[in-house]
């Protein structure tokens, strides 16, 4: 037995995994070294209320939270849903347990153009009220405007976009709220979701988690047991002893419709861990995705595609499903890109307070290695961690880490000050040779700020070349953290249209060659927490001013272009090469 077999076989014990509550560990920061005193060239305001973006996200009560569903919260995603090539925000939203209050429902922002959005909800048909947890985004029928997966506490939700501005419900025609040809349960907690053209038909298909079965008649009530208590306080039961959840898998049959292949794909095999967020991308660089699940409390997964329809579940073996001590963490947020410039796609995962986020180093096989102390990001475990990005905000051509914070016990602060209910966010910017720096005071008011976060996805809301946020907060409207970028660093960004491929060429791996740096980003449709960012590919370039680019696509076709210059969106056509180029006018005078 190897040491990564006998650490899951403990981590796995009954007694792990049945027992009341969320794993937490006491982990001692590492000692922060001297400062770099470089200068951190973005700065990030939080526009929302100017902008628009007024309504608050409502989920559970605010002083009190009695049940683990009112804890959790939800995503967000930037989408460009009318195709004027301006980003568009859908923000998810819950409920309270005696009912939805005036207000609370998802909702769809229309980008102005202007810097401002307006609430297109009540003509879009998205206004659906229940406590929604992820969303996903993808062009399902392949009709050129990207289509909406939500799930939520009590099942699923497939939009199809009209491509007038209005979304149609066809869950129940899609099947996709089926599970093994019956109706899901409404005890269902739906999580992570994601599109993913795992056979390389060019049809994305779907894969859905389930976090537990949540039923309030039989969950215990908060302090019931002397494990639904943290610090002394009691606090909501949960996950652990909850009914672990699975993954379900939807095969797109082309016709408006999915068939449920969980049990024959594999993917019903990974068994035992409570579900969070999705990413798909192709890890061990052989042209066919994989899938990443971040787990709560439990061991992670990691599905393989076997490229015949099948997956097995490699999370342990490749070094993925729990930390370098061997020990499982409440993975919640994932993000993908590759820190280390080596082409190849690293991972990125948040967790509870008292615990360190964990960074995997990729070997470019699909092995990964844990590099959270030797990185330097060991310093940081105050906060409970949720939405994650791994991208180059001040377009030094190095990617950072951003991560939103935010505690699930509002009730908590009063008696342990030292663990607030709103915190604030937190960037380690990239210092290059592998080494991360937290800037505590050096990106702005919109970082320094105060929230109980969870999902935010990331993308160019403005087109002016760098790297927004949108984020959710608990109780509060969302913060829409506007990037202005200094100090005169280039960048390139890459917009994919598939013809074999899916039509946004979801699953592809874009490779960018800029001086000596080499840097892989894939196109996902969920990642962060719960959320979806911008399909289009922002690379921030440093001081090159041209860069060559090498696309593997999801139905196997690897395409070079050997020179592009800087400063602008370069639409890329499967097997046609560049087919528009655009250089973004600002919004701000």
């Amino acid at each position: 037995m190897t040491r990564r077999e006998l650490l899951a076989l403990l981590a796995a014990s009954p007694a792990a995994i049945y027992s009341q509550g969320m794993s937490r560990r006491t982990v001692a920061p590492a000692p922060r070294g001297k400062p770099s005193g470089l200068p951190f060239h973005s700065r990030f305001t939080d526009i929302a209320s100017s902008a628009g973006l007024r309504a608050p996200v409502i989920y559970g009560a605010n002083a009190r939270k009695l049940y683990l569903t009112e804890t959790v919260g939800c995503g967000v995603a930037f989408l460009d849903y009318d195709n004027d090539g301006w980003l568009d925000i859908f923000v998810l939203s819950g409920s309270r347990l005696e009912g939805a209050p005036a207000g609370a429902t998802n909702r769809l922002y229309k980008n102005n153009r202007d810097g401002t959005f307006t609430d297109v909800t009540a003509a879009s048909g998205l206004g659906h009220t229940g406590w929604a947890c992820a969303v996903a985004v993808g062009d399902y029928d392949n009709d050129g405007f990207d289509d909406l997966f939500v799930t939520y506490w009590g099942g699923y939700t497939l939009y199809h976009n009209n491509g007038n501005g209005t979304f149609t419900d066809v869950t129940a025609k899609s099947g996709t709220n089926r599970k093994a040809g019956a109706v899901a349960p409404a005890s269902e907690w739906g999580s992570g979701c994601a599109f993913v053209d795992y056979n390389r038909d060019g049809l994305l298909d779907l894969l859905v988690a389930h976090y537990t079965e949540f039923d309030l008649a039989a969950v215990p009530k908060m302090g019931e047991s002397a494990t639904c208590n943290w610090k002394g306080v009691p606090v909501p039961c949960g996950p652990r002893g909850l009914p672990p959840g699975g993954l379900r898998l939807y095969r797109n049959n082309g016709d408006g419709t999915f068939t449920d292949v969980s049990v024959e794909s594999g993917v019903a095999r990974a068994t035992g861990s409570y579900p969070m967020t999705i990413a798909a991308a192709d890890f061990d660089n052989d042209g066919w995705q994989d899938l990443y699940v971040a787990c709560d409390s439990t061991a992670s997964f990691l599905l393989k595609n076997n490229h015949d329809g099948t997956f097995n579940e490699v999370g342990l073996e490749s070094g993925v499903a729990l930390n370098d001590d061997g020990m499982e963490q409440a993975g919640m947020g994932v993000a993908v890109g590759d820190y280390n410039l080596d082409g190849s796609l690293d991972i990125f995962k948040t967790h509870f307070s008292d615990d360190t986020c964990v960074l995997y180093r990729n070997d470019g096989k699909g092995s990964f290695e844990d590099v959270t102390v030797a990185s330097g990001l060991a310093v940081e475990t105050r906060y409970t961690c949720w939405g994650a990005a791994m991208a180059d905000f001040d377009n030094d051509g190095l990617p950072d880490l951003f991560f939103t914070t935010g505690s699930i016990y509002p009730e908590l602060e009063s008696k342990v000050p030292a663990h607030p209910f709103k915190t604030p966010r937190a960037i380690f910017r990239n210092l290059g040779a592998g080494k991360f720096e937290e800037l505590i005071d050096g990106a702005g008011p919109g970082i320094a700020a105060a929230h109980s976060s969870r999902g935010c996805a990331f993308g160019d809301f403005d087109n002016d070349g760098d790297v927004d946020v949108v984020a959710i907060n608990l109780g509060e409207p969302p913060s829409l953290l506007r990037n202005d970028v200094s100090g005169g660093g280039h960048w390139l960004k890459v917009k994919l249209v598939g013809t074999k491929s899916n039509r946004g060429a979801i699953g592809a791996t874009v490779i960018v060659q800029y001086g000596s740096r080499r840097q892989a980003q894939a196109v996902m449709s969920q990642s962060s927490f719960y959320s979806a960012n911008d399909r289009r590919l922002h690379f921030g370039l440093g001081a090159e001013t041209v860069a060559g680019v090498e696309i593997r696509w999801p139905n196997g076709l690897v395409e070079r272009i050997e020179r592009v210059d800087a400063d602008r969106l370069v639409t890329i056509q499967e097997g046609a090469g560049v087919v528009k180029q655009e250089r973004f006018p600002s919004v701000r005078g």
